[in-house]
């Protein structure tokens, strides 16, 4: 999910892959644009988490609609669509990414026009989802394929998953393997293995890179957090399986070391590092981020941001690498899996405390409906905070509830000596 535009913040250091970042994530998008608008290639859609590695490894230009909504959610605009979407009778109480997407889509009106000189939408030639983020995804998308009457295709991965078994993987191996001859038919070419190699690997460099920079927080002062992550996570989300997005994380991993050489952290004078659980709430970033650095509190790691740090992905086995990567997903693990992945990120990183993002529409990705922060605190002497908001729909944010509590949490930190990181 990319933010479109670079936040200049008070007591956060800008990076300077800034400049670079927007060369490739433009770079891309006319690529999408000139194969949609000039008919110079077909377009795939696909949830942020499917498999792009097979779409573009059969030719496709790959548009992500869930980045979409994300922009619309940073420019504030899905206040404004929601509700048409909600008047098509979509309900409000689910997934503001696709409400704000349809409801856009309705209203024939796109940032992408402004951003990178888009007529409208990239229109589809076939849409792919997977359910392993929820089941939300594929009623989207049959939307659209309904729109534009084009096949929708689609992998039901097993939800809620604990130790990932041969039957889990083998059931998404077969679904991926289903897939290819229509695929293949669509796009007009036949599947080269080879060639689907090539790009498993290279999106296994880029989420390996992805990882290195995030794992560069875990110095104190960190020289990245979780707010420089929501810009520059974009390549890995939208361009996995693409040159530019191994080449670019190389680049900000460079800088990012010599921060931390330099002892350079990005926000000054850091005293409590922060973690958060859950989606970003896009509407408010740049306050959020403000909000935090004026607190000395640096936010150093993320569930979201570390979901696409898929360094499982093989290319000496890559339909089975894919189908286990994206099925073994936080998102779709149990809620053991989820606590202890927690604990441990907690102490990778020398967390002071956590905060939980309980988002109103996106309740696959909000941790804090069965006890858990609860749990934490009880057995493992976590710190947590729960705050309520959403991904995208800033009408169910409290800017004051927000605030408040921060600064509570924050006090309460102070008051149980836990300054410098105790976990």
């Amino acid at each position: 999910m990319v933010v479109p535009t670079v936040v200049q913040r008070h007591l956060v250091r800008p990076l300077r892959s800034v400049g670079l970042f927007k060369q490739v994530i433009t770079r891309n998008y006319h690529e999408i644009r000139d194969a949609a608008e000039a008919r110079r290639g077909k377009i795939a859609w696909c949830t942020s988490l499917g498999p792009a590695e097979l779409l573009r490894a059969l030719g496709f230009k790959v548009y992500f609609p869930e980045n979409h909504g994300a922009i619309l959610g940073s420019f504030r605009a899905s206040e404004e669509f929601i509700p048409v979407a909600t008047a098509h009778g979509f309900s409000p109480e689910i997934c503001s990414y696709l409400t704000s997407d349809i409801g856009a889509f309705l209203r024939k009106e796109t940032p992408l026009r402004a951003l990178y000189g888009f007529r409208d939408v990239p229109r589809p030639d076939v849409l792919v989802y997977n359910t392993n983020q929820c089941r939300e995804v594929a009623e989207w998308f049959s939307f659209f394929g309904r729109e534009f009457k084009v096949p929708v295709l689609g992998i039901n991965t097993p939800h809620h998953v604990p130790e990932i078994t041969v039957a889990h993987v083998s059931s998404v191996v077969d679904q991926i393997n289903a897939l290819i001859p229509q695929l293949e038919k669509i796009a007009g070419t036949r599947l080269d293995m080879n060639e689907l190699k090539r790009i498993v690997k290279l999106s296994h460099d880029a989420c390996v890179e992805w990882k290195g920079v995030l794992g560069t927080a875990a110095h104190r002062p960190s020289p990245f957090n979780f707010f420089d992550g929501l810009i520059h996570m974009g390549p890995v989300v939208i361009m996995r399986g693409m040159q530019d997005a191994v080449d670019y994380y190389k680049a900000l991993r460079k800088e990012l070391d010599e921060r931390v050489k330099d002892g350079i952290g990005t926000v000054e004078d850091e005293k409590f590092r922060i973690y958060w659980d859950g989606m970003p709430m896009w509407g408010r970033i740049r306050a959020h981020s403000n909000l935090f650095a004026r607190f000395k509190a640096c936010v150093v790691a993320s569930t979201y941001c570390s979901t696409w740090a898929l360094d499982q992905l093989d290319h000496n086995d890559p339909i089975r690498s894919m189908a286990e990567t994206y099925t073994s997903l936080f998102i779709n693990r149990t809620e053991g899996i989820k606590e202890q992945y927690l604990i441990n990120m907690a102490k990778d990183f020398s967390i002071d405390g956590i905060i939980f993002h309980d988002s109103k529409t996106c309740p696959y990705n909000s941790n804090t409906r069965f006890g858990m922060p609860m749990r934490l605190e009880k057995w493992f002497h976590v710190p947590n905070l729960v705050v309520q908001g959403d991904v995208c729909n800033m009408r169910l944010v409290s800017d004051t509830q927000f605030e408040t509590g921060i600064e509570a949490f924050i006090e309460r930190l102070m008051l149980k000596g836990v300054e410098g990181g105790a976990l």
